[in-house]
């Protein structure tokens, strides 16, 4: 039956379910006014469009380049063809877009290997420094700043791996580990304990110690809201509370594995000195979880519209993670990138980069089954995939690995490899522009870039 007008409004005003100190953000829901459309529908039948459904925009980097011998697509007479490493994203092609060519020009003049490439979010130069460090305010963070009141969080900024303390060529390797700056000279703090970043999810800015998982605390408010949906939305809820249920669970079992396995100190990257403070937590025994799990809190939190802007590390630039788990894979992932052109050793750094794609196309389908209306999550955002260099082997920036996957809002047309290679204006941060005027952010310039590329849609 149509749901009447009142019980309508009164639904509108409730995006959160609130318990003590929790506050859960809700899916799109046909009975809900949550972004600005309408309801008028049978309880079960299709419903109109979100039309003010909200754009989101997350940037996932991996460290150490890839093996530019299977990086790339082409443009086919059947549509976009994948090379090898970028084979895993089959099912999800026609949602995205290959750069090829794109760069940062500054990263180029002066020495060093991988510090002053660690720009791709700004496009500035990286200071030469052991002390004073800046990079520039990254885009992720501009928009956070302007665009992230409309959200009880600005950003979501997510890794897995903390800081290393060194210095080589005269740079610190704090450039190593982060990608989102806050302002020229401070790095965004960085969540890498996957219990800590979820629980941002549901704070509602109450002091609070929770003892009880999120979904018991508001309960209450759960069941009231059920009965006053259409039996689709009852379902929707149904299923987007097992989902945050799941999760929780995996972050318990997570976190009694590492304090089993070695004795509470769970896996710890290799951290000396952290930058910023951290509550003690556990991190998964297993890396493969570990990816998953914060992978899976950056799609709730843009579920749950907790934010729209996220970025997330899957691992430092240098980083020594291991991928032994993939079978007969020895060293670190940093070591692999310098292959020197070793067959053995370029199968195995080939393997850990397809397995990326595994982990980012995963990500992507189930965005892409989320429901918004009339488009899916991953139709309405724009995930930004990207590395600090090509050839991990040789340091080479001349170009750089760039994806983006995603509908924008119905503004970006995905299924096609653009290439710039020829382009004299070729620059990364022109890409930066285009995804700021897609979420409602003008500007005139960015970093080294004064248009944006116009050929997306």
């Amino acid at each position: 039956m149509n749901l009447p007008s009142e019980r309508r409004h009164s639904i509108s005003r409730r995006h959160f379910l609130r318990g003590a100190g929790v506050a859960l953000g809700l899916p799109w829901l046909e009975s809900m006014n949550a972004w600005g459309s309408t309801v008028a529908g049978q309880a079960g039948a299709a419903v109109p469009a979100a039309k003010g459904a909200p754009r989101r925009f997350a940037a996932v980097f991996m460290g150490n380049g890839v093996n530019p011998h299977h990086w790339g697509a082409t443009n086919g007479p059947n549509g976009l063809e994948l090379m090898k490493t970028l084979s895993p994203l089959e099912a999800v092609k026609d949602k995205l877009l290959v750069f090829k060519g794109l760069w940062n020009p500054t990263t180029v003049a002066g020495p060093g290997g991988h510090y002053p490439k660690m720009n791709v979010l700004s496009g500035l130069t990286v200071k030469q420094t052991t002390t004073d460090v800046q990079v520039g305010t990254t885009m992720d963070q501009l928009m956070a700043l302007e665009l992230g009141s409309r959200t009880p969080m600005p950003s979501i900024v997510l890794g897995t791996e903390g800081p290393n303390y060194g210095t080589d060529s005269g740079f610190t390797s704090i450039y190593s580990a982060y990608i989102s700056w806050s302002s020229p000279t401070t790095p965004a703090p960085k969540e890498i304990f996957p219990q800590q970043a979820f629980d941002q999810l549901f704070d509602d800015g109450s002091q609070r110690k929770r003892d009880k998982g999120v979904l018991d605390t508001v309960l209450s408010d759960a069941n009231a809201l059920r009965a006053k949906v259409s039996r689709r939305d009852a379902q929707k809820l149904d299923e987007y509370f097992t989902s945050v249920r799941e999760i929780e669970q995996r972050i318990e079992r997570a976190d009694l594995a590492s304090k089993i396995e070695t004795n509470g100190a769970g896996w710890q990257p290799s951290v000396k000195a952290p930058t910023f403070p951290r509550p003690a937590a556990g991190i998964p025994v297993d890396v493969r979880e570990h990816l998953q799990l914060q992978l899976d809190i950056m799609v709730l939190a843009f579920q749950m519209d907790r934010t729209r802007i996220a970025t997330m590390m899957l691992n430092n630039d240098l980083s020594q993670m291991n991928f032994g788990f993939l079978g007969n894979i020895k060293g670190g992932q940093h070591e692999l990138s310098h292959h020197a052109g070793n067959p053995e050793r370029l199968d195995m750094y080939q393997r850990v980069n397809e397995y990326h794609m595994e982990l980012l196309c995963g990500t992507l389908q189930k965005m892409a089954a989320t429901n918004e209306g009339e488009r899916s999550l991953l139709d309405n955002s724009m995930i930004l995939f990207c590395s600090s260099l090509w050839d991990g082997n040789a340091h080479d920036s001349r170009q750089l690995p760039v994806l983006m996957a995603g509908g924008g809002g119905g503004t970006i047309r995905g299924g096609r490899m653009l290439d710039y290679s020829k382009d004299e204006n070729r620059k990364l941060c022109r890409l930066h522009m285009a995804v700021m005027e897609r979420m409602g952010m003008k500007t005139q310039q960015f970093g080294d870039a004064d248009s944006a590329l116009t050929d997306l849609a």
